[in-house]
């Protein structure tokens, strides 16, 4: 059994392979805890992002290094497609190449580090921030997304979380772990509470546009004349490719906040010493952003869509497990676990790693993401092994349930 004694200790690539170590191997693996589409044939990605990689690497022209900030190029291209959603135009001075979304993380925190700062990020939410901050010294201070109001912001908490040393705001839209996707109103509600207190916003868009269903997908970059918007994101999800490591981090700030802080300067020499993604991928970007059809951004959105709904009524009939609201966007969904009707499972750490022993089933603790007792189940899967996956959890549920019978419960 892993021992862990708080979410900043794991990481959730740590964990899901401990669990593969547990599986029971007369029984073929269905993971449901990576959120790794491309582990599933349903998502592949298009012929033009092929193509434009295998040109540049043919071209024999991108073989050397890269500018520490990113191809021109691509940064042009990157500023281009984030403007289409914003109400002002950004320029390929505000974007910077990083290789992923983690590493827009681990800049945007180190930039942000000074003595006894402070960041607020959500609860659950991506353990990365805090294992960054805890490598920066920054203080990580946790609020709450409410889970029967959308798995919205409390702002009341965050208000009582501020002080003079709280530096930024960690906003993850379309949401992971949890698969909210915020209204324009909530998002401007939160950019007013960030221009109170005076401090910025992280927005982790790493899922952007991957919305499909009620609420349409609002850019946190839009209120950058309100407060100024840090905006992380990559290729991954969108596109299907996250291995490629294709990412950047995007001053979303028309008014300059971040050149007068002499922020630009520090974010230059942070890239100065750090590298960034390979630079026939950098690349190919202005392609694959320009000449990807909309056809195939359509196709995933009906394929996570299915596949959310049947994880959701899959999970009504497991009486354990409880989902508060279906799935809005991304590619997870958060699930409540009751372990009071299981005769002898102790909490969400031991649910996941008995399920991988008996089923070969995996799922992600919601201790890893900050929320003991809930687990996070991936719905990027192949819609048949979905199925097979949720009615092999609901076989564990009979056999260690304290009723015979079971019973459904609602969504």
């Amino acid at each position: 059994m892993m021992s862990m004694e708080t979410p900043t200790n794991v990481t959730i690539k740590g964990i899901l392979g401990t669990l593969m170590t547990s599986v029971n191997e007369e029984k073929k693996v269905i993971s449901l805890g990576m959120g790794d589409p491309t582990a599933y044939s349903c998502f592949t990605a298009n012929t033009v992002v092929k193509d434009s990689v295998v040109q540049t690497l043919e071209s024999q022209k991108f073989n050397g290094y890269s500018p520490t900030v990113g191809l021109l190029q691509t940064r042009k291209a990157v500023s281009e497609y984030l403007s289409i959603n914003l109400p002002y135009k950004l320029s390929e001075d505000d974007v910077y190449i990083t290789a992923g979304c983690t590493q827009a993380i681990e800049v945007a925190i180190s930039i942000l580090a000074r003595p006894n700062a402070n960041i607020l990020v959500p609860k659950p939410g991506f353990p990365i921030y805090e294992l960054c901050a805890a490598f920066r010294n920054v203080e990580i201070r946790r609020f709450d997304l409410l889970p029967d109001k959308g798995w919205e912001v409390d702002l009341e908490a965050v208000d009582a979380l501020t002080d003079e040393n709280t530096v930024a705001i960690v906003i993850i839209n379309p949401g992971n772990p949890c698969g909210n996707v915020y209204s324009y109103q909530h998002l401007k509600k939160i950019a007013e509470t960030a221009k109170k207190h005076k401090f910025l916003v992280i927005a982790d868009e790493v899922y952007g546009h991957l919305a499909f269903r009620g609420n349409p997908f609002v850019p946190m970059g839009v209120f950058g004349s309100m407060v100024p918007v840090l905006t992380l994101g990559s290729l991954s999800k969108r596109w299907l490719v996250p291995g490629w490591r294709l990412g950047w981090l995007v001053t979303t700030d028309p008014n300059g906040f971040f050149k007068n802080a002499k922020t630009v300067d520090r974010l230059k020499k942070y890239f100065d010493i750090c590298g960034g993604p390979a630079t026939f991928i950098q690349a190919a970007v202005p392609r694959i952003l320009e000449d990807t059809k909309e056809v195939f951004f359509e196709r995933t959105l009906c394929i996570l869509k299915q596949t959310s709904d049947i994880c959701c009524k899959k999970i009504k009939a497991i009486p354990c497990l409880t989902c508060p609201q279906k799935p809005q966007g991304a590619m997870a969904v958060m699930v409540k676990l009751n372990v009071s009707l299981l005769k002898d499972i102790s909490d969400d750490i031991d649910f996941c790693f008995k399920l991988a022993k008996e089923e070969s089933v995996i799922v992600l603790p919601g201790l890893t993401v900050g929320l003991p007792n809930w687990v996070r189940i991936t719905f990027a899967a192949e819609p048949s092994s979905l199925e097979e996956a949720l009615d092999r959890i609901n076989s564990f549920y009979q056999r260690h349930s304290h009723q015979k019978k079971s019973q459904t419960n609602p969504l």
